[in-house]
């Protein structure tokens, strides 16, 4: 049990390790988060944004990522 435990922390820790190189360059993409159907309502005293494109682009691609790790 414990060695399964240990294999799980190590995945654990590589995936957080990645998302966190991922975000640091996040900034550096220009288009991500302005695509094509991501919705944002500016109003005088309101704001709402709602990467939705985004959203679906990174899920794509994490599950693209997930699938070929399992092969």
């Amino acid at each position: 049990m414990m060695p399964a435990l240990g294999k799980s922390l190590i995945v654990i820790g590589l995936v957080i390790a990645v998302i966190g190189v991922i975000l640091s360059f996040v900034g550096k993409i220009p288009w991500l988060g302005r695509l094509p159907g991501d919705i944002s309502i500016k109003r005088e005293n309101f704001t709402f944004y709602f990467p939705l494109a985004t959203s679906i682009l990174i899920s794509l691609v994490l599950s693209l990522i997930l699938w070929l790790l399992r092969k």
